[in-house]
């Protein structure tokens, strides 16, 4: 299936490890350039080589999203973008009465503060192509939160109000803008977490063990390359139909009382 991303230009924050690399990666196996997005080099360079080596087209910025300054340097480097998604965040899971107000805002700047700055500094000049694509990575406790994390909850419902109200502001320009909720997903962040708790080894193993954490119908955990899949579709002209949407990927995930 030609998806038509061949020549366009992308930037993938949060790209240097996990969903974001998958997608990045899965972008530029399409065609398209990327720029991938973190704030360590090392580990940017090395999702950079990683696409070079499989006949890809990327490049890397580096900046921390959160101040205003860091989201300057991003878009200098990424320039006139085809397609944006904003998959930088944080992952926090605290609960009631642990968290403070201050926390509370740090989480919101990082995880929609970014989106908001990026989208201010790239979008505007998507207009002027008549054509664009704008991703926000959610989550699905944004719309079935978890009561031991309120806080990052509250951010990715926020993450997805905008992509939404973005996707009015955009109307007849030619730019679509979703969200897409990934459930429980196989990542280093979650298998660091089952060393640390001594859990098996087997990918498959894990992956339903971690199902248990927010269960569906499909019985298991998620990949990277799932949520990069779904990503890249709407990304397409065969999603040209689609816009102001949260699409789920996860599972059927089914919240259990906690």
């Amino acid at each position: 299936m030609d998806l038509s991303i061949h020549g366009k230009r992308a930037l993938v924050t949060g790209s240097s490890s996990g969903i974001g690399e998958a997608i990045a990666k899965t972008l530029a196996a399409e065609g398209a350039t990327v720029v991938v997005h973190g704030r360590r080099e090392a580990e940017s360079q090395r999702v950079v080589a990683d696409i070079v080596a499989a006949g890809g087209k990327a490049t890397y910025a580096l900046g921390d999203l959160a101040t205003d300054s860091g989201a300057d340097a991003v878009a200098m480097v990424a320039g006139d973008i085809d397609i944006l998604v904003n998959n930088a965040g944080v992952y926090v899971a605290k609960g009631w009465f642990e968290e403070t107000a201050d926390e509370w805002t740090q989480w919101y700047n990082v995880n929609v503060g970014s989106m908001v700055r990026l989208n201010n500094r790239l979008v505007p000049a998507m207009k002027t192509k008549g054509w664009g694509r704008v991703i926000a990575i959610a989550s699905g406790v944004g719309t079935k939160p978890l009561t031991d994390m309120p806080g990052y909850s509250a951010t990715k419902v926020a993450s997805i109000n905008l992509a939404v109200s973005l996707a009015h502001v955009l109307a007849g320009t030619g730019i679509t803008s979703n969200a897409v909720s990934p459930g429980i997903i196989l990542t280093s962040g979650l298998d660091a977490m089952f060393d640390q708790m001594g859990a098996v080894k087997d990918m498959a193993e894990r992956a339903k063990i971690a199902a248990g954490f927010a269960p569906g119908p499909v019985g298991r955990a998620g990949t990277p390359q799932e949520i990069a899949d779904a990503v890249v579709f709407l990304c397409s002209d065969r999603a040209n139909f689609i816009t102001g949407q949260n699409l789920r990927v996860d599972g059927g995930y089914v919240p259990t009382v906690n």
